[in-house]
């Protein structure tokens, strides 16, 4: 089943930018929105994503595919129909490379990649793949998107041809702010399920992070503070020269448009190679 909408959520928007404007001036455009309804095979609960097909899709040619996961207090429709850093990038990026992009809900507008986003995802990303020819999957999010993207990638490297992490954490263990939010995704807080935690940390994983990765970060960012993403990338670098990192020192929380395309032309330009 399938319909369409056209109301995205502005929460947490990622900051704008001269370079945006003249990017976003240039770009390509993915063909309209699409909003999916399936049924979480997990619970049987009714989920959501939107997909975008490239402008002149061919069912029968191969497209890589892009998965974009929404920030802290947003949903699906923040990378599907946004504005702003990494949310602009994400689309145009897609668009210049005829690709599909995937913004799923991921169960909640505060879901943290819990057991059920990733089911949910997980069921998504096989939904996607048994509709159309898929070459390589490519993950990109903004700060809960961009811890996301950094748990799933560690749980199921496999799946993955390339991360790219905007403002995220990598430990959860660590990690203070949004607790309630994290608790009711993770099933507990860290000191009832640590380990759930801790497996869900991608910063003790590091030898899953086998595909390219980008990191994204502001040295000022108080919301996702940048520490545990700056540590994982140097230890991951140490095993995987794919390794790019982004750090604006006197950066907040939000990642440029420039920074954020230069990040997902890296992963992509390193899986192809």
């Amino acid at each position: 089943m399938t319909s369409q909408s056209a109301v995205p959520s502005t929460a947490l928007p990622e900051a704008a930018n001269e370079s945006e404007m003249a990017i976003r001036d240039d770009a390509v455009e993915l063909g309209p929105p699409e909003d999916v309804v399936f049924t979480a095979a997990i619970d049987g609960s009714e989920q959501r994503f939107v997909q975008r097909l490239p402008q002149c899709f061919d069912a029968s040619e191969s497209h890589h595919l892009l998965l974009a996961l929404h920030g802290h207090g947003s949903d699906r429709w923040q990378y599907a129909t946004g504005t702003g850093g990494s949310i602009a990038a994400a689309r145009i990026f897609a668009a210049r490379h005829d690709m599909i992009l995937v913004a799923p809900d991921y169960r909640a507008k505060t879901s943290w990649m819990g057991p059920e986003a990733e089911a949910d995802v997980l069921q998504i990303l096989q939904r996607i793949r048994d509709q159309y020819r898929i070459d390589k999957v490519f993950l990109v999010g903004g700060s809960m998107g961009g811890s996301a993207v950094l748990t799933f990638g560690a749980l199921h490297p496999n799946l993955v041809d390339g991360i790219v992490s905007c403002n995220g954490t990598a430990n959860h263990l660590e990690y203070e702010n949004f607790q309630e939010a994290i608790r009711q995704s993770f099933g507990g807080t860290k000191q009832e399920i640590p380990a759930e935690y801790k497996k869900r940390s991608a910063e003790y994983f590091p030898e899953s992070f086998t595909m390219p990765l980008a990191i994204c970060a502001g040295g000022k960012d108080t919301s996702v503070p940048p520490d545990s993403v700056l540590r994982l990338a140097a230890i991951v670098k140490k095993l995987n020269p794919d390794v790019l990192v982004l750090l604006r020192p006197d950066g907040g929380h939000d990642t440029p448009v420039d920074h954020a395309l230069q990040a997902l032309e890296f992963v992509l330009t390193r899986a192809l190679a």
